[in-house]
């Protein structure tokens, strides 16, 4: 697959078929000059136009946007195309971001819309990553391949899936998890409860 080279807003962005995304900086910053840098103010110096805080942005997220992304797509290429448009998107989307959302929370609402809309399109095959939400919901019984992870996860509802998937494979807090899904917290955590015990009681059976 070629690089595809876009530009958007003054910079330019190079996706590669490596599952890396890769910035052609006009400004290289020293290695680990970025590393104690906030998420906002990265995005305040990508505004400004500054090629190595975009660059280090898409290092933070890239490869967990790309699991979650997979965690929906019947391949890991798609789940590639659907990560770069998620950077694309997101870079589009900065002069309007006013950080009410935290950064991370933000980003994943991008790929969670992309995620919904590929699904509605094809049947949604997870994962490499399923000994993880299984290693993580200590409340269920032993789980023994991520084949019957799967099929844990095929009883639940496309809700109650997204929760699982957000909170244990991703990591994310029950507020980021509310942001992303437009909900509340006592919702995302009631959705995972319940998610929870019907994996539970599936696992037995």
């Amino acid at each position: 697959m070629l690089d595809l080279e876009i530009y958007v807003d003054g910079f330019s962005i190079i996706f590669r078929s490596t599952a890396l995304l890769y910035i052609e900086a006009h400004k290289i910053q020293p290695e680990g000059s970025w590393e104690n840098v906030s998420d906002d103010e990265l995005v305040r110096q990508i505004r400004l136009g500054d090629d190595g805080a975009a660059e280090e942005l898409i290092r933070r997220y890239y490869a967990a946007v790309m699991r979650y992304c997979r965690w929906h797509c019947s391949s890991a290429e798609k789940a590639e195309d659907l990560t770069q448009e998620t950077f694309l998107r997101l870079f589009r989307s900065l002069p309007e971001y006013r950080g009410r959302k935290k950064f991370k929370a933000y980003l994943y609402t991008i790929a969670n819309h992309l995620c919904i809309d590929e699904s509605r399109k094809v049947q949604p095959v997870p994962l490499e990553d399923g000994e993880n939400i299984a290693s993580e919901c200590g409340e269920l019984h032993q789980v023994e391949d991520r084949e019957e992870v799967r099929q844990l996860l095929d009883r639940l509802s496309p809700e109650q899936r997204e929760v699982i998937i957000l909170r244990y494979g991703e990591q994310l807090s029950f507020a980021e998890i509310a942001k992303i899904m437009e909900s509340n917290v006592r919702t995302v955590q009631s959705r995972v409860r319940y998610a929870l015990q019907i994996m539970r009681k599936a696992s037995y059976d």
